[in-house]
This record gives C-alpha cells, sequence and structure tokens, in this order.
C-alpha cells in the first residue's frame, strides 16, 4: 500500500479526543451513538487522501447502480471499494478482473450496514496497464477521425515488381520476409529499409523508413518487426508512426509481433498480418494458386486456339469449293467476251482503212513528186546564183593575199637550208647527229656524215688543225 499527500501531526490527539471533538463533545469525552461515531469517523478520515496500488479481484458495475463495486488484493489482503458513476464514466477505461491499478481517495463506512469502503476519486493503470490506457485513448482519437474505416483500406497490386520492407536489419523477422519473398515471388524486387524498431528514437526512424520506401518506388510495403513485449511494441503505437502509416502512398501491410498483438499501426495499415512472415505472404501472390492459374489459363487459351483453327480451316475449305478458286478465269468472262467481240471487229474493220489509208498515201505521194520538181527547179536556181556570188566574193578576197604569200615564199625559200646547199655549200654531222661547228668538236680516227645538195658523203677525220 501506498500513501502519499500525508503526514501524522506532531502531537496528534487519541482516537476518543479526535472523534469526540469530530462530533462536538469538549472536554472529557462522552460515550457516542453509533451514527455519531460513523458519521465522526467519516469527517475525520475524508481528510487523509490515499493512494493504494492493487490487483482488481471482482467488478460489479450492475445497469442501475449508482456507484461501481470492485475489490482490490495484494498477496495477504483485500479491500472493498466503490466509485460513483459519474467518475468512473470520466476514467473512460472501464475495470476488468486482473488489471492492476493504483486508486486515490478515503476511507469511508456506510452507515446502516456498517460496511467500511474505500471511496475511489481516481485510477489510473499501473505499468504496463497505463501504456495500454494511453494506447485506448489514442486508438479512440485516431478512429474518431476515420484512420481506422474500412472504406480508407487500398487494395493490393496483385503482382508487385517493388516491395518495400520496413524492419529491423538484425533479428529473424528480417530474413524470414526476404526468404518468403523470394520463394514465392522472385520477380519482384525488394527495397529494404533496416531501421531501429526499439528505443526512444525508433518512431522517428519507422517513419523515414516508411517515406524513404515509397519515394524510390515501392509499390507495396510490409511493415513489422518480431515478437517482443507490450513496451517493445509501443513505438508501433506512437501518434506519428499510425499516422505515417495511414497516409503512405501506397498500401502498407503490418505483420508486428505475433498472433495476440495488435498496435495502433494494425489498425490504420491498409491490411494486418499475424507475423511478419504472414505480411511477406499476404502481398505476392501465391505462387502454388499462381502456377495453378497460369496452367488453367493456358488449358483454355489452347482449347480457344483450337476451336478458332478448326472454325478457320472449315472456312478456307469451304472457300477452296468456290468457283472464285477453282477456276479464277471465270472471273474474266465478261471481258473476254467484250474482247473476242472487239478483236472481230478491228479484224473487219482494219482493211478497209488500211486500203483507205494506202490510196491516201499513193494520192499524197503523186502530190508530192508533182510539187518536188518545181520547188527543185527554183531551189537549183537559187543555189547556183548563190555559189556564183560566193566565188566572187571569194576571188576578191583572196587576190589582196597572193602577193603576200608569194613574197613570203620566196623568204621561205632563200633561207631554206636546200637553197644554200645548192650554191656549193655542205653541213658536217658528227656520229651523234649534231652539226660540227668547232674543229675542237672532232678528233682524228672519227667517222663524220657531209650533207651536199644532192646527198651525204662519209669520212673520216685524219687531223684537224685550227686556225
Amino acid at each position: 500500500m501506498k500513501v502519499s499527500d500525508f503526514s501524522a501531526p506532531a502531537a496528534a490527539p487519541t482516537a476518543d479526543e479526535s472523534l469526540a471533538q469530530a462530533a462536538g463533545h469538549v472536554g472529557a469525552p462522552e460515550p457516542l451513538s453509533v451514527s455519531e461515531f460513523l458519521n465522526s469517523f467519516n469527517k475525520s478520515f475524508k481528510r487523509f487522501p490515499f493512494t493504494i496500488k492493487g490487483e482488481v479481484s471482482e467488478v460489479n458495475a450492475k445497469a442501475g447502480y449508482r456507484a461501481v463495486y470492485f475489490t482490490l488484493k495484494d498477496a495477504s489482503a483485500s479491500l472493498s471499494c466503490l466509485m460513483w458513476n459519474e467518475r468512473y464514466q470520466r476514467m473512460g477505461a472501464p475495470l476488468s478482473v486482473g488489471m492492476v491499478i493504483e486508486v486515490k481517495g478515503h476511507l469511508s463506512v456506510y452507515a446502516s450496514k456498517g460496511r467500511m469502503n474505500f471511496d475511489v476519486e481516481s485510477y489510473t493503470l499501473a505499468g504496463e496497464g497505463n501504456l495500454r490506457l494511453q494506447v485506448d485513448q489514442l486508438a479512440r482519437k485516431l478512429e474518431a477521425e476515420g484512420l481506422m474505416a474500412p472504406e480508407r483500406k487500398r487494395p493490393l497490386p496483385a503482382y508487385p515488381l517493388t516491395i518495400g520492407v520496413v524492419t529491423s536489419p538484425r533479428g529473424s523477422a528480417v530474413h524470414d520476409v526476404l526468404r518468403t519473398l523470394r520463394r514465392q515471388f522472385p520477380l519482384a524486387k525488394v527495397l529494404l529499409a533496416g531501421v531501429p524498431v526499439e528505443g526512444p528514437q525508433a518512431p522517428e526512424w519507422l517513419v523515414y523508413g516508411l517515406q524513404m520506401a515509397a519515394y524510390n518506388g515501392a509499390e507495396v510495403i510490409v511493415f513489422g518487426r518480431g515478437g517482443g513485449s507490450f513496451e517493445d511494441l509501443m513505438p508501433f503505437n506512437d501518434e506519428r508512426v499510425a499516422r505515417a502509416v495511414a497516409t503512405c502512398p501506397v498500401p502498407v501491410v503490418t505483420g508486428i509481433g505475433h498472433e495476440p498483438d495488435t498496435t495502433i499501426s494494425d489498425m490504420v495499415a491498409d491490411l494486418r498480418a499475424s507475423t511478419p512472415t504472414a505480411a511477406a505472404d499476404a502481398v505476392v501472390p501465391d505462387k502454388g494458386a499462381l502456377e495453378g492459374s497460369l496452367t488453367a489459363l493456358g488449358g483454355r487459351l489452347s482449347a480457344a486456339m483450337g476451336k478458332s483453327l478448326a472454325l478457320h480451316r472449315t472456312q478456307l475449305q469451304r472457300y477452296a469449293f468456290l468457283p472464285l478458286f477453282s477456276e479464277p478465269k471465270r472471273l474474266f468472262d465478261s471481258e473476254a467476251l467484250t474482247l473476242d467481240s472487239l478483236s472481230d471487229r478491228l479484224s473487219r474493220a482494219l482493211p478497209g482503212a488500211l486500203e483507205h489509208n494506202r490510196q491516201q498515201l499513193e494520192e499524197l505521194a503523186g502530190r508530192l513528186a508533182r510539187c518536188a520538181g518545181s520547188i527543185a527547179g527554183r531551189q537549183r536556181h537559187s543555189v547556183d546564183q548563190a555559189q556564183a556570188q560566193m566565188q566572187g566574193i571569194a576571188g576578191h578576197l583572196t587576190h589582196r593575199f597572193h602577193a603576200e604569200a608569194s613574197l613570203a615564199a620566196a623568204r621561205l625559200e632563200d633561207l631554206s637550208p636546200l637553197t644554200i646547199l645548192a650554191r656549193g655549200y655542205s653541213v658536217t654531222r658528227a656520229p651523234d647527229g649534231s652539226v660540227v661547228k668547232s674543229v675542237a668538236q672532232t678528233a682524228p680516227g672519227e667517222s663524220l656524215a657531209i650533207s651536199v645538195s644532192d646527198g651525204t658523203i662519209t669520212a673520216t677525220v685524219t687531223s684537224a688543225q685550227p686556225r
């Protein structure tokens, strides 16, 4: 039993004196009636509040009662308690057997029955119970805001290719989740956000992990941890975490603790699974069911294709016997008849047309022959006149240049080497064909060629004497 806000006076009166004073008797104590004693007792102990901790062993909260009656106990004692309904309703957390609570109040005696009770003014859950009360109050608040409404729950993607996992990087939970995802749906890419799941900083890390998984493209998120005590799971009861789960842009599947454990994050999530492994199973298609579905679809597709092929085969066979394909030339029967008719008309019309054209051609040839003689005579006369004019003009033009050409020819004749040789001169050439201009170009015994006007003389040098 814990006592608070109470201290004994330095010189406390005896019980008889206190009760006598409470009853209004001053001086020597006088005997009190039972009513006076109990009334004085209630007045006296009302001034001394107590705080008592114990386990609830009985609860009587029947409808119509003005108070709730319950019993607190410990290992060796029990205490009857009552709490007026107005106070009880304000507490917001109903009592149940087994709860450990701390009550504040004072002792009182029900005068007509002589029964003593502890008049409870308020109570709080002790230890884990207080945490549960806080969680319950937060759950009521979020539920009132609609964050737990079924219509807010989003469907999970049937075949997610990117899955986010937000949990502790240590422990068996993360390995169970990864192993399950790899076994059931190996096509999926896993984004692991390893964050602390216990301790005072855990809520901030859990929120950050959710944000990062969604930001990096996760289509669905597995959010949870392995088992633990109620206190260990408290980060998942944090209001910040609950709101992050509720407002996450992609569906969130929770797997927190074990089957009996339920946190506020479970309540606001799109789907709650009993364990992290169950959460991993929930976000991916069942491998066996998927194989069965694919097999069934393959059978249906095969049957449909068989029916389609049979139908098309029948249609092709029917088309094959149509005249269009069996005798394709019949498509041109009408055109063939038209062609034959035109060919016949052409064969009849062509000889007459050719004869007519031949007669026209002969007539034109006769006219051309008659016209050609007259035209040729006129043209021949014109040509003769033009030729005479050109000869006259040419003679006049060449006469002026004839004297000049004769003078140039005479000069060329004078300068010609042959003319010089005809006068008695000669040209001597060395064996290499060069003209010998000096005795220095010759040597005794060398053969020289001497050109004169009527031929060439071959001579041998016997001596050469310069002048």
